[in-house]
């Protein structure tokens, strides 16, 4: 992907999206999802899981989402921002996942008529989840019919959907919009991007009015091509998939050796690049102590923490194996 923006920065080009690169992203991209999408590249996820917002939810709206996702937790209000006022309405899940029945009940207490409350518009869901976890297609699916008939709109905040994938090993088409999303974002720079995610639109009629959001929310970049080549090259030859099916075997390999740890405990289905893990607080504070960095999931409970640990496209085997040593010291 560097490589990529090298070759980009010989001669010049026409700013603002205007450049070959990026005209040639739809194609791509296209053919990639097996349909007619638009691709608006933006900086970051943040922007990119907004900006998808305020183009299918109203100011008056409500987007649901599982409490702990990222447009809750770790997004500043950005999606409220962008929206110009829609509302986040929390759910419990279970393993980092919006449960169907949770879903269901939750709609179920806002008629969308009363002009009291805010009207339902979307939901929002991780792919994978903040946990590590992923929806298959048939979840995606169930879950999308809840929202269907309620005329909501589904959107996708796929920071790790390449990791979803190498783990479902189904096509991108199966697990977006033929399992009924409606707008993605498609995450790349945690596959070793620079500042380059899109968002790809599964109605293109939905583009013009989010390429106006782009510009006013100054995502709208005039090297648009540096950002585009990096989201070509990430795509060729399943480069995507190959960097993320890397980090998952990493995450297995990891799980395995913290599964050893004395007094260690496996939190969530290990199925992505992420290790969710209950260790002793002793062993935090040695962790941490040879330099190993990592957030605490939730506060100390009865001498344990919980943790996530996530492996990346350059995480090495040599890195599981000196966190191993850390941790037994």
């Amino acid at each position: 992907m560097i490589e990529a923006i090298r070759r980009a920065s010989a001669g010049t080009a026409p700013p603002y999206g205007e450049d070959d690169i990026s005209i040639g992203l739809k194609e791509r991209f296209s053919m990639l999802f097996e349909r007619d999408v638009e691709v608006l590249p933006v900086i970051t996820g943040t922007a990119a899981n907004a900006l998808a917002l305020s183009t299918i939810v109203p100011p008056y709206g409500a987007i649901f989402c599982l409490a702990s996702s990222h447009i809750v937790v770790d997004e500043c209000g950005a999606a409220e921002f962008f929206t110009h006022g829609a509302r986040l309405l929390p759910l419990a899940g279970s393993d980092g996942k919006v449960m169907p029945a949770e879903f269901a009940r939750a709609l179920s207490r806002n008629d969308g008529d009363s002009i009291h409350q805010p009207k339902p518009a979307a939901l929002s869901l991780a792919q994978s989840t903040e946990a590590g976890t992923v929806y298959t297609p048939d979840e995606l699916r169930e879950l999308s019919a809840i929202a269907r008939a309620r005329g909501l709109k589904v959107h996708m905040d796929g920071a790790r959907f390449a990791n979803a994938l190498a783990h479902l090993g189904c096509s991108p088409a199966d697990a977006s919009w033929k399992a009924g999303v409606d707008v993605l974002s498609f995450g790349a720079t945690k596959g070793g991007a620079i500042a380059a995610e899109a968002v790809i639109m599964f109605d293109p009629g939905l583009a013009r009015d989010l390429a106006y959001r782009r510009k006013k929310a100054g995502h709208l970049v005039s090297k648009m091509r540096f950002m585009s080549a990096q989201l070509e090259a990430y795509i060729e030859g399943e480069r995507w998939l190959r960097m993320a099916e890397h980090a998952n075997t990493l995450a297995r390999k990891l799980a395995g050796a913290v599964a050893e740890i004395e007094g260690a405990e496996i939190a969530c289905p290990v199925e992505t690049n992420m290790v969710m893990a209950r260790l002793p607080d002793a062993t935090v504070a040695k962790l941490r102590s040879a330099g190993a960095r990592f957030y605490d999931w939730e506060p100390s409970r009865e001498g344990k923490t919980l943790v996530r640990l996530v492996t990346s496209f350059a995480t090495e085997d040599g890195d599981i194996a000196a966190f191993t040593r850390a941790a037994r010291a």
